[in-house]
């Protein structure tokens, strides 16, 4: 099939060929080393499994409910930013994931308003950060409401970083005659994204038409993002607070230590994320397949647990569950699959994950995703991390 492939790996490939270099760049946004951001996808490939050859079943059931929502394998859409990847931006991914049948989550700073995504997707959560004041997150919840979130995801892995490595993308404020003629050289060397933006007869949009204040104009990304910077961080207290203003499934991102996970199930959430925010947090900070074997231990009976942060085949998504998580969340996987090619690159990113879990499964000799237990990933010594 045209622009089909076969792994993840290829779909980052070629994102990588089909974006301008500060737009792949973005996408990689690991903090200060990138040692989590490595960390992320290298303890999965110290897990392993154990086969069997016989006695295996054939028909194997992918199905599971998360936050009351039943989808048709454990992977959700994670919410990110601005996907100025693709023209249709979220609005694709969301058709993308209706058409496989799962959830996705819309970002506050994502360039396409709710109203649009839930009406591709009517299995779509709204995701929040602590900003502003409490009546501007009141009115963002209301916001959610009125635009038919199944749901909220409260995200707060994520804390500022002062630099890269490897050098920050230069992102521009807002599209204007003065940022365009800078990005024009990176833009003409990879007229392919021109082509597609030329032919949507709109330019990358870099604001964020879901935190706009009435009367106020639509804030930009980075106007949004000093807004964000300048509110005092949360307490467990303000958490509690926020999850009483919501009477529906509510999602606390962000979880990598026992302590914190307790303090969760403690302020009502429905579910935990146990997340290094894609190794763009705090740098160092270990895989959250380390630290969920502990988490999933400490309260999994309490709370439902996600996963995010380094999933790249249907295996991880299989090692996750076995140690304790209901389903996953992705971010960059999908991200990669709408730069190469729009919503049937998602489609195809899903679709390679799906078949990664039913091998795996297979495998196992599973029937179900509901069957796999910790005895069916073997974990080395010294691999796991109980945080706290």
């Amino acid at each position: 099939m045209s622009g089909w492939f076969e792994t993840v790996a290829e779909a980052q490939r070629r994102a990588e060929r089909r974006l301008p270099k500060s737009v792949y760049s973005a996408l990689l946004a690991g903090s200060e080393k990138g040692v989590s951001y490595r960390d992320n996808t290298d303890a999965f490939e110290q897990l392993g499994f154990a086969p069997h050859i016989a006695g295996l079943s054939a028909k194997r059931a992918l199905a599971t409910k998360v936050m009351a929502q039943e989808i048709s394998l454990p992977v959700l859409i994670s919410p990110t930013g601005v996907q100025a990847v693709h023209p249709d931006g979220e609005v694709a991914v969301a058709r993308a994931a209706a058409a496989r049948g799962t959830a996705i989550g819309l970002s506050s700073f994502a360039s396409k308003p709710l109203d649009e995504v839930t009406t591709a997707n009517p299995q779509t959560f709204f995701q929040m950060y602590w900003m502003g004041s409490r009546d501007s997150m009141l009115r963002r919840m209301e916001y959610a409401r009125d635009g038919r979130a199944k749901g909220l995801i409260v995200t707060l892995d994520w804390s500022f970083s002062h630099g890269r490595d490897w050098g920050s993308p230069n992102i521009p404020e807002r599209l204007d005659l003065k940022a365009m003629l800078r990005f024009a050289p990176e833009g003409l060397t990879r007229p392919r994204w021109l082509l597609d933006f030329a032919r949507s007869g709109r330019l990358p949009d870099l604001t964020a038409p879901n935190l706009a204040e009435p009367g106020q104009d639509t804030p930009t990304f980075f106007g949004a993002y000093g807004e964000w910077m300048q509110t005092p961080p949360p307490s467990w207290e303000d958490i509690a607070w926020l999850r009483e203003q919501w009477n529906g499934p509510f999602l606390l991102k962000g979880i990598i230590r026992v302590d914190d996970a307790r303090r969760a199930v403690d302020a009502g959430v429905t579910a935990i994320s146990v997340s290094n925010h894609g190794g763009n947090n705090l740098d160092t900070t270990p895989a959250p397949v380390r630290a969920l074997p502990a988490i999933a231990e400490a309260v999994g009976d309490q709370v439902e647990i996600l996963l995010d942060s380094g999933i790249r085949r249907g295996s991880d998504v299989v090692k996750a569950l076995a140690l304790g998580a209901r389903a996953v969340m992705i971010g960059r996987a999908y991200l990669w699959g709408l730069a190469a090619n729009g919503q049937a690159g998602v489609e195809n990113v899903l679709d390679i994950l799906r078949g990664g879990i039913d091998s795996a499964l297979l495998g196992l000799g599973r029937s179900s995703i509901h069957e796999l237990t910790p005895d069916d990933v073997l974990v080395p010594p010294g691999f796991s991390r109980a945080l706290a």
